[in-house]
């Protein structure tokens, strides 16, 4: 049985009380999302003027995310609609799952803490638990991990304490947690992500390349600033039709590029990375 480190400020029972959770027979490839909002058009915004969200169209948007996944091998675990959480589809932010340990975060949007519950209950099936605590914040979009090192972007969502806890927390498990600066956009992620094993997709006006030694860097083009967030996986990538320029850019370095819709979540600050958390065997 897997021991449970939960806090009991987060799902509201202390870790001598938490139940076991069997361990499931064969670790899968699973990719964990969550069924979009009714009140998305309420959600956090930060850099965006608000816009009108067609709901409906977004949730046909997520479906075919949601099987852009299944096209690459992954099983798909969806939790139902939380209709009070206006930015619940972006399960990112609520967790960082590594091989060995899943930290559940503490959003740096207070409407938003209330998200992380349900996702420590899914996770608690795959993975020991450890917690960001108060005062700490960090949003799991300013999480970028390369190999053995953690970049968390210094954003108005993540601030040092909690970027210090990630830090302690993971360094028992041989991590480096490294604070990276950004400026311009909401999290680390939506200045630069990883796009193959040496390569990173850019844009430096949001954060200084110097922060990631030894990398090579692809830049997005200069009319699609927000273009920087890929979601990688093995060789593919999944990216935003949003973003046509720097998607041929990435062909043209040999990547594989999958593009999905994603014009409503963007109107909330969302970008592919944000809608899943991938569970690795």
């Amino acid at each position: 049985m897997r021991l449970q480190y939960l806090i009991c400020s987060l799902i509201g029972m202390s870790e001598t009380h938490v139940p076991s959770v069997p361990e499931p027979p064969k670790r899968e490839r699973i990719a964990l999302t969550r069924e979009i909002s009714s009140a998305l058009s309420r959600c956090e915004l930060t850099h965006l003027q608000r816009a009108a969200i067609d709901v409906a169209l977004a949730r046909e948007q997520h479906r075919a995310y949601e099987q852009a996944l299944r096209d690459l091998g992954w099983r798909i675990e969806s939790l139902p609609e939380e209709p009070e959480l206006p930015d619940s589809v972006f399960v990112e932010d609520t967790a960082i799952v590594l091989d060995e340990v899943a930290v559940i975060t503490r959003p740096g949007a207070p409407s938003r803490r209330a998200e992380t519950a349900s996702i420590a209950a899914v996770l608690g099936k795959y993975r020991d638990l450890v917690c960001i605590e108060s005062p700490g914040t960090l949003d799991g979009g300013d999480v970028l991990r390369v190999g053995r090192s953690l970049y968390v972007g210094t954003s108005s969502r993540s601030n040092s304490t909690g970027i210090g806890r990630l830090g302690a927390l993971l360094r028992p498990f041989g991590y480096r947690v490294l604070p990276v600066p950004v400026q311009g956009c909401l999290h680390l992620k939506s200045a630069v992500t990883q796009v193959t094993a040496g390569d990173l997709l850019i844009n430096s006006r949001y954060v200084e390349r110097r922060h990631f030694p030894q990398m090579r860097f692809i830049e997005v083009d200069e009319s699609e600033p927000s273009g920087a967030n890929a979601l990688m996986i093995g060789a593919d990538v999944i990216y935003s039709r949003s973003y046509p320029r720097t998607a041929e850019i990435l062909r043209q370095r040999g990547i594989r590029v999958s593009t999905v819709e994603m014009s409503e979540t963007e109107k909330a600050e969302g970008a592919v990375t944000c809608c899943s958390l991938l569970l690795s065997p």
